[in-house]
C-alpha cells in the first residue's frame, strides 16, 4: 500500500492513490491538476522515506474535483447575568482533491485505477494468443 503525507494550507494529511480528500480551498478551477509538493513521507512498499522536514524530489499528483463547503458549525456566545447571547453559523469552503499519483524521485506510484487496467489488458492479451 502506498501512501503519503502531505502539508496544505497549515494542515497534514495522510492521502493515497485514488482516493479523494477535502482540503482548504484552493485558488485552482475543477478539473485541473495541481501538484503537492510539500510532502513530509512517503510509503512504497517496503521503503520509507521521510523528510526533514520534507521529502526531496517528492511530488503528490492531484487533479481538483469540485469546491464545496462544509457542514455547518454553530458558534454560541453567552455571557450569564447580562442577557448576551450571540448565535453564529460558519461553514468552510473547501475544494475536493483526487490523488491521482505519488513521485518520489521521479519514479511514480501506481494508482489504485491502474492495476485493475493492467490485469484487464493482460487478460485481453492471453485471449488473443489463445
Amino acid at each position: 500500500m502506498t501512501y503519503a503525507i502531505v502539508a496544505t494550507a497549515g494542515k497534514q494529511f495522510r492521502v493515497e492513490p485514488g482516493r479523494f480528500y477535502d482540503v482548504d480551498r484552493m485558488n485552482v478551477e475543477p478539473e485541473q491538476t495541481v501538484s503537492l509538493d510539500q510532502v513530509l513521507l512517503v510509503h512504497d512498499g517496503d521503503t520509507i522515506a521521510v523528510g526533514q522536514p520534507l521529502v526531496e524530489g517528492a511530488t503528490v499528483e492531484a487533479t481538483v474535483m469540485q469546491h464545496l463547503r462544509g457542514r455547518k458549525v454553530i458558534v454560541y456566545k453567552m455571557r450569564p447575568k447580562k442577557k448576551t447571547r450571540k448565535k453564529q453559523g460558519h461553514r468552510q469552503e473547501l475544494t475536493r482533491l483526487m490523488i491521482n499519483a505519488i513521485h518520489l524521485n521521479g519514479s511514480s506510484a501506481k494508482t489504485a485505477a491502474q492495476p485493475a487496467a493492467d490485469e484487464a489488458v493482460a487478460a485481453n492479451e492471453v485471449d488473443s494468443e489463445a
